[in-house]
C-alpha cells in the first residue's frame, strides 16, 4: 500500500516537471519569435530609410548635372553676342545660384527635390524661349546684313560712277581752261630813230635810238573769253635792270611781276596784232643786248631780244 502511494507521488511530480518544461520551452520560443520579428521590423525601417535617402541623393545629383549642362548651354547662347546677352547672363547667374543652394543642402527632403525640379524646368523653358528669339534675331541680322551689303554695293557703284563723272568733268574743265587760254606769237623788238621830219626809221645803232617798238600777235581763240585783255611787257638791260615804268604788280597767289609797260587790246576771238612803245629816258639807250619778256598776268608767254651797236 505504501509502495503504491509512492508511485503515485512520483508520477504527479513528473507530470508537474513536464508541464513546467513544456511551458518554459514555449515561453523561450515565444520570446525568440517576438525578438526576431522586432529585429526584422527595425532592419526594414533602416533599409527603407537608406533607400529613400539614396533616391533623394541620386535625384539631387541628377538635378545638379542637369543644371551644369544648362549652364553650359547658356554659355554657348551668350557667345552669340545678341541683344539678349544681358538677359542670358542674368539667367545663367540664377542657374549658378540654384546649384550653390543644392550643393549646400544636406539630405534634402522630397519637397525640396520637387522645388529644385520645378526651378530646373523653368530654367529649361526660359532657355528654349531665348534660343528661339536668338534664332529669330540671327535671321533678322542676316537679312539686314544682306540688305546692307546690297546697299553698299549700289553705293560703291554709284560712287565709282560719280568719281568717273568728276574725273571727266575735271578733265573737261582742264581742257576748256587750256583751250580758253590765249596764245601769243610773232614776238618782235625794233629799235627806231626819229628824224627831224618826224619820220621813224629802224636802226641797229644805240646812238640815235629813241624808242623800242615791241609787237606780238594774239592768236585767235573762239572759246577764250572776249573783251579787254591786258598784257605786261618787261624790258631788261644788260645789267638786268627793268626799264620803263618799273612797277610791281601782285596777283594774289604769291605771284608778283615788275613790268616796263602795259599793252591792252579788245579781244573778240580773232587774231589781232598788238604793239607797245618804250621810249628812251634821259640816259638814252646804250650799246648791248636788251631782253623783252611778254606776260599774260604772271604767266610768261614768250620773249625776244635786240642788240644795239
Amino acid at each position: 500500500m505504501k509502495k503504491q502511494y509512492t508511485n503515485k507521488w512520483l508520477t504527479a511530480l513528473l507530470a508537474v516537471f513536464f508541464v513546467f518544461g513544456v511551458g518554459a520551452t514555449v515561453f523561450v520560443f515565444s520570446m525568440e519569435s517576438y525578438g526576431g520579428d522586432e529585429n526584422k521590423t527595425n532592419e526594414a525601417v533602416k533599409e527603407q530609410e537608406f533607400l529613400g535617402s539614396n533616391r533623394e541623393y541620386l535625384a539631387q545629383k541628377n538635378i545638379l548635372d542637369s543644371l551644369n549642362t544648362l549652364k553650359l548651354a547658356y554659355d554657348v547662347a551668350i557667345l552669340e553676342k545678341t541683344a539678349l546677352s544681358q538677359e542670358l547672363e542674368l539667367e545663367r547667374k540664377n542657374v549658378e545660384n540654384l546649384m550653390e543652394i543644392i550643393k549646400a543642402s544636406q539630405n534634402p527632403s522630397v519637397a525640396q527635390i520637387k522645388i529644385y525640379r520645378n526651378q530646373l524646368s523653368d530654367f529649361k523653358n526660359t532657355l528654349e524661349s531665348k534660343v528661339v528669339e536668338i534664332t529669330k534675331l540671327k535671321s533678322q541680322n542676316k537679312n539686314l546684313l544682306t540688305e546692307i551689303e546690297s546697299q553698299n554695293l549700289v553705293m560703291y557703284k554709284q560712287k565709282a560712277e560719280n568719281d568717273t563723272l568728276i574725273s571727266k568733268q575735271k578733265k573737261l574743265e582742264s581742257t576748256l581752261k587750256d583751250a580758253s587760254k590765249l596764245a601769243l606769237s610773232n614776238f618782235k623788238v625794233l629799235a627806231l630813230r626819229e628824224k627831224s621830219s618826224g619820220k621813224e626809221l629802224e636802226t641797229t645803232r644805240a646812238k640815235g635810238t629813241t624808242k623800242f617798238k615791241i609787237s606780238f600777235t594774239v592768236n585767235g581763240n573762239l572759246v577764250a573769253k572776249t573783251g579787254k585783255r591786258v598784257f605786261y611787257i618787261q624790258v631788261l638791260d644788260q645789267k638786268n635792270n627793268v626799264l620803263g615804268e618799273n612797277k610791281l604788280i601782285e596777283f594774289g597767289n604769291d605771284k608778283a611781276l615788275v613790268y616796263s609797260f602795259i599793252v591792252s587790246t579788245d579781244f573778240q576771238g580773232k587774231s589781232i596784232n598788238v604793239y607797245g612803245v618804250l621810249n628812251a629816258d634821259e640816259n638814252q639807250f646804250k650799246k648791248g643786248t636788251y631782253f623783252v619778256n611778254f606776260f599774260d598776268k604772271q604767266e610768261i608767254m614768250g620773249n625776244a631780244s635786240i642788240t644795239l651797236e
